[in-house]
This record gives structure tokens, sequence and C-alpha cells, in this order.
């Protein structure tokens, strides 16, 4: 069957019905629009769903969900579409496609923000710093807020205001019957503690509302770049350091090639690089004084830790992760930065060959950690650090090499894992799910999905069985 012929596999009254009443665009195999709005981050994934509807509205929410229950059509819901391993998307089934709803509505009294289902990071904290305020979310501007926010949500920072999720106030969610429900501390709270941490297993979220915190719009943030050679020296430093940094500073170091950009010099580009990406969430003159030891340590090759707009610092590292380039990964959440797990990442990071390729490891702690651990969804609060293995190449040709050094990588670092956290899981399996939640949540995360999605028409996610 040729692709454009998919359409034609849907029941004719029941397509007919939905666009009679439907507000968005629906967009099928060979219309001009088809190939731009089945797209999606990862480029390494390419899959052809048989309807993409463009949704608006709740009524359109639920109108595209009603439509694939009644069909029997695979659903695949979509944000922003950064999905790692492309599960807001899929072949021959419908996505229901939420990224035209980008409403984004502050009260600056209340200091709270309301946000659609398409919102991505870069436009609520555009919107938010304008008035001086922030949600903790992610280090990437073209991420979708739901699909971070309902995995937890790590970002710069974290460790002054939490999680994305510790500053989630209330959702309203379409459950699979096609029910539109709140949750909040205080309604439905069995399912406000689920869809903190528990990804989309439960409904389509078609509206947050966060808690704002203060913050810029100016901060103290940027890179510090040392050689890969000193990796074993700097790392060794750095955990020590980081053992009495204040909560307002935020780090995640960084081994990779240097890019080739308009802030490294020349000399150093295609060079082994480890850097320290640094975010002062608190005055500029106390994240200077926080900050000395770092800098005076060894011989740094160039220090852009200076006082910007956060607003520039969130696009950071937007270049190393651009829609199109293809994506593997592989994460582990380690204790502590012992001897061995320096010695690997060192170890590893010199048989880094892609000029994209390279590994985050973020700093926990700090108000992360002060939530307590049975509050949310979310595991791993008492990790001390997230490593994300990112292999990372420009085609197919390359991609073989990048996943393969992921794969060897994250094998030598298995012993050490405490845990994963679930936006950084590929398509692993239900156990690697399981790691990410640990025995008793996933136990109380089936029971929610049994009461929410007991058929798991939710299931283009990292799945949660009933």
């Amino acid at each position: 069957m040729q692709r454009a012929d998919l359409a034609t596999e849907l029941d004719a009254s029941a397509l007919n019905e939905l666009a009679s009443g439907f507000l968005g665009q629906l967009v099928r195999p060979g219309d001009p629009a088809y190939d731009e709005h089945r797209a999606v981050w990862n480029g390494s994934v390419d899959r052809f769903p048989s309807l993409i509807a463009r949704c608006i509205g709740v009524e359109d929410v639920r109108a595209a969900l009603l439509l694939a229950r009644r069909t029997g059509l695979q659903a695949a819901v979509r944000g922003g579409g950064h999905s790692f391993p492309g599960m807001s998307t899929c072949d021959d089934g419908l996505v229901i496609d939420l990224s035209p709803m980008k409403s984004v509505e502050i009260d600056p009294d209340a200091h709270t923000v309301r946000a659609g289902p398409g919102v991505l990071l870069g436009e609520i904290d555009a919107a938010t710093q304008a008035a001086g305020l922030a949600v903790p979310a992610g280090i990437v501007t073209h991420t979708g807020v739901a699909g971070l926010t309902l995995g937890g949500g790590i970002g710069w920072l974290q460790r002054k205001y939490g999680l994305t999720i510790d500053q989630l106030l209330s959702v309203k969610l379409v459950t699979a019957g096609g029910e539109l429900v709140r949750a909040s501390e205080d309604e439905n709270a069995e399912l406000f503690w689920g869809v903190r941490g528990g990804g989309g297993n439960f409904g389509i979220v078609t509206e947050f509302q966060f808690r704002l915190n203060p913050l810029g719009p100016i901060v103290l943030a940027g890179p510090i770049v040392w050689a890969t050679e000193d990796s074993p020296e700097v790392m060794r430093f750095y955990r020590d350091w980081i053992t009495d940094v204040p909560d307002e500073l935020t780090t995640i170091v960084v081994h990779r090639r240097a890019p080739v950009s308009t802030y490294m010099p020349q000399e150093l580009h295609g060079t082994h690089v480890v850097m320290v990406g640094c975010c002062y969430a608190g005055p500029i003159e106390e994240g200077e004084r926080a900050l000395r030891p770092l800098r005076e340590f060894g011989s740094p090759l160039i220090d852009l830790c200076t006082p910007k707009p956060f607003l520039a610092h969130q696009a950071l590292f937007d270049p190393t992760y651009p829609h199109g380039r293809w994506y593997y990964l592989r994460s582990r959440d380690v204790a502590e930065l012992s001897d061995d797990v320096i010695d690997i990442i060192v170890d590893d990071a010199l048989r880094i060959t892609s000029p994209h390729s390279g590994f985050p490891i973020f700093q926990l702690g700090g108000a992360i950690a002060r939530v307590g651990e049975d509050e949310t969804a979310f595991t791993g609060r008492m990790a001390g650090h997230t490593i994300n293995i990112n292999g990372i190449a420009e085609t197919a040709a390359d991609f073989d090499d990048q996943r393969e050094w992921v794969r060897r990588f994250s094998a030598a670092l298995e012993p050490h894992q405490t845990g994963v956290y679930v936006n950084f899981l590929m398509d692993e399996g239900e156990e690697r799910v399981k790691d990410a939640y640990g025995a008793a949540k996933y136990e109380r995360l089936r029971a929610l999905k049994r009461k929410y999605d007991p058929d798991n028409f939710f299931r283009l996610n990292q799945n949660i069985s009933p």
C-alpha cells in the first residue's frame, strides 16, 4: 500500500463526523503540509500517521480521541514533539497534535501562570521573564512544556526552585473515556500525584497551572571550559566543591568536542573539552563569590560565565540539539561522582568522535531533595547526578557508531546506577520503566492506570501497563 492511501482505511463516516465539527486542522497523507507536520525533533524517527489532528482547544482533543476509540486507531499525543524515542508520532495511526494550543496567561499578582500543552519552554520563559518571574523548566528552548513537566522537569533552576512538577498547582486532563477532569492537591489528588512524574499514561493534559518564582532577568551564567585531559582533576575538584555550594547555584558538566561557534575560540573547535555550565539564581555579587573557587581551579581554556539575560542562557544548548539530527541516548542516575565513575566518564569522553555527541551531567540536590520521595510519582530525589549520554549524528551514516559509543558507555556505568530519569529513556522496555519509579511507586501508578485508562489506550509513552 502507498503511504498516500493510508487515510482511505479510516472509517469514512467517523472521519467525516470529526471533520464537520473540528476547529483545528486535519492533515492527511498527500496534503501539502503532511511532511511538515509529521516530522518530529529526532531525525532518526520517520513515521507516517494516517491522520494528524492539529487541535486548537479541548473539544478538538476530545473529538480526536473519540475518533481513535471508535475506529481502533492507535493514537500518539504530541506536545512539543521532543520525545527522544519518537513516541509523539506513529505509523498508520492518529497523531493528536497539541502544538497549536499555545496560550500563556500570567497572573502577576498571584504569581501563577496557565499554559497550554503546545507551549515550548522558550515561549513560557519569554512571557514570564517579562514580569521578572520563572518556572523551573528544562535546558533547551524548543522542548515542549507538556512532556517535560509530566516526566518531572530538570533544568537550570532546579536546586533553587525544584523540579518543574514542584511548581505545578493543577492540570486539566482529558481521560481515555473523553471526560475532562481537573487535578490538584485538593481535587483528584491521587491523579495529581501520578501526573507529576508518571508521564502521559493517564490522559491528555490540556492546561497546566504553575507557581511562578522571582528570577533575574539578569543572571550570572555560562560555561567554564578546560581541556578533557584535565578532566580527572577538574571532576575530582568539582565533586568536592559542590558539596558546599548554595542552592542558588545549579551546574551541568558537559564533555564533548568544542563546538564550532562564535563564542568558542577557533583554535579550540573540535578539541575534546570539559565544560562546567553554571546558573546562579540570585544576586550577581553572591554568585561571583560562590563561583570563585571553580574559576580559579587549574588552567581554564576560557571562562564564559558572565551576567546575562536568563533567556539568553536558556538557549545555550539549543545549537547542540536542533531539529532533524539523529539522536540516541542512555541515561543513568548515580549517587555520587566516585573515583570509579569519574574514571569511566573520562575514558568515554576521550572516545567521542562526533562533533555533536556528548553528555551532560546534571547536579541534583538542593530544593529537589527537600520534597518527600513519596509526594510525587517522580523518583530519584536523593540521587546526586543524572548522566545523559547523547549520541548525535547528522545523518544515518554515522548513527551506528554513535549508538555503539552510547551503549558501551552506559554499560560501563550500569553497576553504579541508582535509577533513571523517565524523560531520558528510549524505548527500553518495562524493566527500565520500573527502574524509573521503583517497585512500590510502579504498583501505585498501575492502580491509577487501571482507574483512568484500563484499556491502555495511552500506550505510546513510557508505558505503565494496567
